[in-house]
């Protein structure tokens, strides 16, 4: 137990690291003021440009996948290494998503978690990711909404894992996706209550219908 316990900290501390906050201060902006106020990949994009928010993106996926595949084999001293295997990479993927959501550096403000999701899902249960991206990149480029496409994305992980997962499935796979699917909508109620408004914002120059204006 002393075990899942430091790994789980360990992975939640790795992904209170954020990526775009790590790089505006050598910026010296913050983009929680900008934009959305999200301090995740698409508001970088917005409000400080391609290359910016490439960075940030790279960092947010690299840690979730460093919580999902080097935390469960780490070897702490004097501790039994008693939390390891796929429950380990799981736990701690969830652990780096929920610190880049509220990380304790920050104020516990952050991003909404998809790009640390991906990092995880990589490590973790890495068959998810084409219908993940798949349904992602398709709900974006058809109506412009990346919160849409993130929930949407989210919620296609209980289909894959149970029909691409390995067999018999293990029971902490669809319990991971069906814990991710809740936290992804709560982490994005403003962007779901936004689109009921019409006030959310789309990215219009990506969506298909306007690439041959």
């Amino acid at each position: 137990m002393t075990d899942a316990v430091i790994k789980l900290l360990l992975a939640y501390l790795l992904g209170s690291v954020s990526g775009s906050l790590l790089l505006g201060r050598l910026r010296h902006v913050d983009i929680r003021t900008m934009g959305s106020g999200n301090a995740g990949g698409t508001n970088a994009l917005r409000t400080q440009g391609f290359w910016f928010a490439l960075l940030v993106v790279i960092i947010d996926v690299g840690k979730g996948w460093l919580a999902a595949y080097w935390l469960p084999g780490l070897e702490l001293p004097a501790v039994a290494a008693e939390f390891t295997g796929y429950q380990a990479s799981l736990v701690c993927g969830f652990g780096a998503v929920l610190g880049h959501c509220y990380p304790v550096f920050y104020g516990f403000r952050g991003g909404k978690g998809i790009a640390t999701l991906m990092g995880a899902l990589l490590a973790a249960a890495i068959w998810c990711m084409p219908l993940f991206m798949l349904t992602f990149i398709g709900v974006v480029l058809l109506t412009g909404y990346v919160g849409l496409g993130s929930v949407l994305a989210t919620l296609s992980l209980l289909p894959s894992m149970v029909l691409l997962g390995p067999e018999p499935l293990p029971n902490g796979y669809w319990i991971f996706a069906v814990v991710l699917a809740v936290f992804v909508i709560f982490t994005h109620r403003s962007n779901l209550i936004n689109m009921k408004r019409g006030e959310e914002h789309r990215f219009e120059q990506v969506m298909i219908r306007n690439w041959f204006k």
